[in-house]
C-alpha cells in the first residue's frame, strides 16, 4: 500500500508539471550514491571496528532519542497550531506533524512532499485551503528562523570558549547568518506574493481550484497571521525550545561512547551539525553531509571521526524509527480516507 501511495504521488507531481521542484529520479539516484559513497569513504576512513565499538556502546541512547525527538514534534506542532490560531486539537496537528516529518525525511522530495501533505491534511480536517497553506508556510519559516537562531548561537559559543584559531571564522559566519536571518523575513513579508503568482500555472493543474484570486488570498492571510506578534513568540519559542532538546541526544550519546562533552560543546555539535544536515536538503537523508559535518565540528573538540560517525548513525537510528513509523501512519490515514469515500 505505501507503495502504491508513493508512487501515486510522484506520477500526479509528474503530470501537474511540478517537475521543476521536485528532483527527477535520476538525480535522487545519483544523489544517493554520491551520499552513501561518501557516508561508506568516511566509515573506511574512520574504521568500521572502532565505529562499531562507539556504536555498541551507545546503541541503548536510541529509545531514550526516540522519545526525545516525539517531544520535540509535539512542541513543533503545538508551535504550528499557535502559528495557524488554532483549529483541530494538538494531538492531529502532532500527527500530522509526525507524517510531515516522515515524508520530508525518508522519502526523495527535496524537503517539499511532507509539507504539501500536510496541507491537504489538515483540510481534510476543516481548516480552510489558504488558512492551511498559509499557517503551514509560516510555520516553516518560523522553524527555519529559530534554527538559524539556534545554529548562530553555536557559533557564538564556538568563537567565544571553543579552540584556538575557531574564534575568527566563527565570528565571520555569524554576523553572515545575522543578516541572513533579516533577510529571510523580509522576503517572507515582501517578496512573496509574486513567486506565488509565478508558479500559479503548475500549482493550478495540480489543484484545479488555486486561481490568481486564490493565491492573493493566500498571501493575505499569510500577512493577517504574520500580524499576530504574540503567537509568532509563543511558536518562535516553540521551535528553539525543541532545537535546544536535541543538545540532550548529542551529550547523552558521546557520554555513552566515553567521549563526555560540556554543555557548550554539545550545543556547537549539536547546532553546527544540523545545520550541515540542512545545507544537504537536496540529498535523501543527507547522506554523506551529516556525517561529514559531524566529523568537522566534532574534531574541533578532539573527538575522534569513528565516535562522530557512530553518533550520526544513533541519529539515524531514531530517525529511521520515527519515519518508518510516520509513513504508516500515513497510509493509515489515506486508507481510511479511500475507504470512507469508496463506502460513501
Amino acid at each position: 500500500m505505501g507503495a502504491c501511495f508513493s508512487f501515486n504521488m510522484w506520477e500526479a507531481l509528474d503530470k501537474a508539471g511540478w517537475a521543476s521542484p521536485f528532483p527527477p529520479m535520476i538525480v535522487v539516484l545519483i544523489s544517493i550514491i554520491l551520499g552513501g559513497s561518501a557516508v561508506i569513504a568516511l566509515a573506511a576512513w574512520a574504521g568500521w571496528q572502532a565505529i562499531g565499538a562507539e556504536l555498541w556502546q551507545a546503541i541503548w541512547v536510541v529509545p531514550p532519542a526516540v522519545l526525545l525527538m516525539l517531544v520535540q514534534l509535539w512542541l513543533s506542532a503545538l508551535a504550528w497550531r499557535i502559528s495557524i490560531g488554532g483549529g483541530p486539537r494538538v494531538s492531529r496537528y502532532f500527527r500530522i506533524r509526525w507524517m510531515r516529518e516522515a515524508v520530508n525525511n525518508m522519502l526523495p522530495v527535496a524537503q517539499l512532499g511532507g509539507n504539501i501533505l500536510a496541507v491537504r491534511l489538515l483540510n481534510h480536517r476543516g481548516v480552510a485551503t489558504a488558512t492551511a497553506a498559509a499557517g503551514t508556510t509560516l510555520d516553516i519559516t518560523i522553524e527555519v528562523v529559530t534554527q538559524l537562531i539556534f545554529t548562530m548561537a553555536g557559533f557564538a559559543a564556538l568563537a567565544l570558549a571553543g579552540p584556538p584559531g575557531a574564534a575568527g571564522w566563527a565570528s565571520g559566519i555569524l554576523a553572515l547568518m545575522t543578516m541572513g536571518v533579516g533577510g529571510f523575513v523580509i522576503a517572507q513579508r515582501i517578496g512573496l506574493l509574486p513567486l506565488l503568482e509565478a508558479l500559479i500555472r503548475p500549482i493550478g493543474r495540480f489543484f484545479p481550484g488555486v486561481t490568481l484570486e486564490s493565491v492573493r488570498a493566500l498571501h493575505g492571510e499569510l500577512m493577517r497571521l504574520h500580524r499576530d506578534t504574540k503567537a509568532l513568540i509563543a511558536a518562535g519559542t516553540l521551535h528553539l525550545a525543541a532545537w535546544i532538546i536535541g543538545i540532550a541526544e548529542t551529550w547523552v550519546a558521546l557520554l555513552a561512547m566515553g567521549h563526555g562533552a560540556g554543555f557548550t560543546q554539545a550545543l556547537v555539535i549539536e547546532s553546527l551539525g544540523m545545520a550541515a544536515r540542512s545545507a544537504g536538503f537536496a540529498v535523501p537523508g543527507a547522506l554523506g553531509v551529516q556525517e561529514g559535518g559531524l566529523v568537522v565540528v566534532a574534531g574541533l573538540y578532539g573527538i575522534p571521526a569513528d565516535a562522530a560517525i557512530a553518533l550520526s548513525m544513533v541519529k539515524r537510528a531514531r530517525e529511521v524509527v520515527i519515519g518508518v513509523a510516520g509513513l504508516l501512519m500515513w497510509q493509515w490515514a489515506e486508507g481510511r480516507r479511500l475507504l470512507r469515500r469508496r463506502a460513501g
